[in-house]
């Protein structure tokens, strides 16, 4: 029995070309090296000497440049290809990372993280097209999903890393560290995959013709989807840890581990879950329904048994739900895209994490100060159960274009 979990587990592996094994790599070296971030409000407070407020306004800037980043990012891919973007990318943001170490003062500080997340976020939108170009068709969820666990690796290492950086050498080491990751992986593209055969296929497989997404009703549509669906989901990074502390009196060593739960259950579980459910057929909608379902009961058991053992239940509900959710809403992302320029398309849903960011924490941090920590469960697991039916009207969106399209080209 192990020895059959054990085969479907590396055969959930198998299948990948070359190609998308190095666009792994490339990711987890540049996630792993993403270590500013998560120390950003402490070093703006204790180094810098910035109040909470100010902290706050920055980190609006650096969520508002990550959105310009993304439609910056996907409009060069479509004109560039993905490969001259992706270069581009991790070489300015590896020279701006090193550079605002030396940013003092808090409106300068506050350009400077917006003109970092601009120039490092138009490697996210390049890097889902170059996913796109180089995973077969029948496994693009699965290559969606191996990239998810290099950035849950990456970001798993990257803060214990920091955190020991900061003790030995302070804070200035980060920036150093971030920098010349950004560098090694532009290093490593460069060196694995030869320039010349890289554009030529992203030349071969860009689009420029066909629908814009802006008048695809459906993607648009389903990239509010993908936002009532993200600001819950984000609470689990805000405001339930501090639910975890101040409605059950739990230690921060104990909440590390709920969320260190997270990011372990996805090493092991989610790339043979997601070739069980492509195995077994498992249409694209309802995956999407039953994840989001998910999420719902994830909240509600915060509230209905208030015991601590339910919050692990909580958190495994939460978990198996993204597990679900987010490599099928890419598919369903990268399946439009076919029809169109891909960069647009997979900045618009990049945009639509973005905003779900510059929204979620805050949205949450407030309905908390306002109404308590039951309401607020309840609130978005409303917002949860919204999404739920805006994917009903979504695939019956999808199947009357599928009818218009057929009865199309029946007529021609």
């Amino acid at each position: 029995m192990l020895a059959k979990a054990y085969r479907y587990y590396v055969g959930s592996f198998a299948g990948f070309s070359r190609e998308i094994w190095l666009l792994t790599l490339v990711t987890f070296v540049n996630r792993a090296g993403t270590m500013v971030v998560p120390f950003m409000s402490l070093y703006l407070t204790k180094d810098m000497g910035l109040t909470l407020k100010q902290v706050g306004w920055i980190m609006s800037c650096f969520g508002a440049g990550s959105v310009v980043g993304s439609w910056l990012g996907g409009r060069l891919t479509d004109r560039l290809g993905f490969y001259d973007v992706m270069i581009g990318a991790l070489l300015t943001s590896g020279l701006a990372f090193i550079g605002l170490q030396f940013v003092r003062g808090y409106l300068p500080f506050c350009i400077g993280v917006f003109v970092l997340m601009v120039l490092a976020d138009g490697f996210r939108p390049a890097m889902f097209v170059a996913i796109r170009t180089y995973a077969r068709p029948e496994n693009r969820t699965r290559a969606i999903t191996l990239m998810r666990l290099a950035i849950n690796l990456g970001f798993s290492l990257g803060p214990a890393i920091g955190g020991f950086l900061i003790a030995h050498s302070g804070y200035a080491s980060l920036f150093w560290v971030d920098g010349l990751t950004c560098l090694a992986a532009m290093a490593l593209m460069l060196l694995g995959l030869p320039r010349k055969r890289a554009r030529s296929e992203a030349h071969a497989a860009r689009r420029t013709d066909g629908r814009s997404p802006y008048h695809d009703a459906p993607y648009v549509f389903f990239l509010f989807t993908v936002v009532l669906t993200s600001i819950p989901f984000l609470q689990y990074f805000s405001t339930v840890p501090l639910f975890y502390s101040d409605a059950h009196d739990l230690s921060e060593e104990y909440i590390g581990f709920l969320l260190g739960a997270n990011g372990l259950i996805i090493f092991l579980v989610e790339m043979p879950l997601i070739k069980y459910c492509e195995d077994r057929g498992f249409k694209l909608f309802p995956i999407l329904r039953f994840s989001v379902l998910l999420f719902v009961l994830s909240f509600l058991v915060l509230n209905l048994v208030p015991n601590v053992p339910f919050l692990w239940v909580g958190m495994l509900l939460m978990t198996v739900g993204e597990m679900l959710n987010f490599p099928f809403m890419n598919r369903f992302a990268y399946d439009r895209a076919d029809h169109g320029p891909p960069g647009a398309y997979m900045a618009l849903f990049t945009i639509s994490w973005s905003v779900a960011h510059i929204v979620g924490h805050t949205l949450g941090l407030n309905l908390v100060d306002q109404l308590g920590f039951a309401s607020t469960w309840y609130v978005f697991s409303g917002v949860l159960v919204i999404a739920m039916l805006m994917l009903f009207r979504l695939q019956r969106m999808t199947e009357r274009e599928a009818e218009a399209s057929l009865v199309s080209r029946q007529n021609q």
